[in-house]
């Protein structure tokens, strides 16, 4: 007997791709328990919801927190980001991880400043040509920012649908043609009404359909979610790619960074030499590091954070 099939998500016979039951209480669910984040606040405005976006890629909130409200307090406009140099940006980053994270984001500071009069634009491809902004951040600012109707998809969004909707436990490694397609089906037609569902989404993934210990129970959408309804089943596509930190060449750049934020000037090879015992990984490390533009190297052996 052949087996009937399966509707693909997104699709015209995919009845929950119009989203609409799924909608009021995932929304109704944010309204009463999102977090007080300092982005969120009307405060912040598109500049801080833009540096906050930066910042949350693959790092957690409790360690974006207290950056951003220091970069914030430092830098509050664009202009302000925009007329130091890169290497304090990369300093003030800290220990956050990905510091290229901060050379981009002094390059988008620099042309909000150059193309746009120090405001972060509003318009989707505007901010999609800004150097550094891929298609995730300029739907993220456009939405949260300026209450736009864009499809965001971040690892905590792409699960939430993978769940409820496709049923499957997680989503591609890498996002897929077919998950954009849900996402923009999954959209509330009221453009006020797709910003918040943007946010609302996103925050069920952070803190409720987690990518362990999903708490169901809690869950405002259990009763629909395609996955639960089909005995959550396990993975079974490719791996699950996990982090490691611990002896990489990530480590060796980060403590070699650590010792250029915290010297007042520039720092001898020497110095750089005690950071890490291996000398080809050390070498090949600080190399990348320049590549990068996130070390600038001196004559007589010294190296600095980037003044241009």
């Amino acid at each position: 007997m052949t087996a009937p099939t399966k509707p693909s998500p997104g699709g015209p016979s995919d009845p929950a791709a119009s989203g609409v039951p799924l909608h009021a209480p995932v929304i109704d669910w944010f309204d009463e328990h999102a977090r007080d984040l300092p982005w969120r606040r009307p405060e912040a405005g598109a500049w801080g919801v833009m540096v906050s976006e930066f910042m949350l890629q693959q790092t957690p909130v409790s360690r974006v927190r207290p950056v951003y409200e220091q970069w914030m307090a430092r830098w509050p406009r664009p202009a302000d980001l925009a007329a130091e140099a890169p290497g304090e940006a990369v300093r003030a980053w800290g220990r956050l991880g990905y510091p290229r994270r901060a050379l981009r984001l002094h390059g988008a500071a620099a042309a909000i400043t150059e193309r746009h009069g120090g405001d972060v634009p509003a318009d989707h491809a505007q901010l999609l040509a800004l150097p550094g902004i891929g298609e995730y951040t300029a739907a993220a600012v456009a939405s949260f920012a300026y209450g736009q109707r864009h499809a965001v998809l971040d690892t905590n969004v792409r699960r939430v649908f993978a769940r409820a909707v496709t049923g499957v436990q997680y989503p591609p490694n890498a996002t897929t043609a077919a998950e954009r397609k849900l996402a923009r089906a999954l959209l509330p037609a009221e453009e006020a009404s797709a910003a918040r569902w943007a946010a609302a989404s996103m925050e069920l993934g952070a803190l409720v359909c987690t990518a362990k210990n999903e708490s169901c129970h809690r869950c405002p959408i259990a009763a629909q979610c395609a996955w639960r309804l089909a005995g959550k089943p396990a993975h079974d596509g490719p791996p699950r790619r996990g982090q490691t930190y611990a002896g990489t060449d990530r480590q060796v750049r980060g403590r070699l960074l650590a010792v250029l934020r915290d010297a007042a000037g520039p720092v001898s090879q020497a110095a750089l030499d005690q950071v890490w015992q291996e000398p080809v990984q050390r070498a090949r490390a600080l190399d990348g590091l320049v590549a990068d533009g996130l070390v600038e190297p001196l004559a007589d052996g010294l190296y600095r954070l980037p003044m241009s």
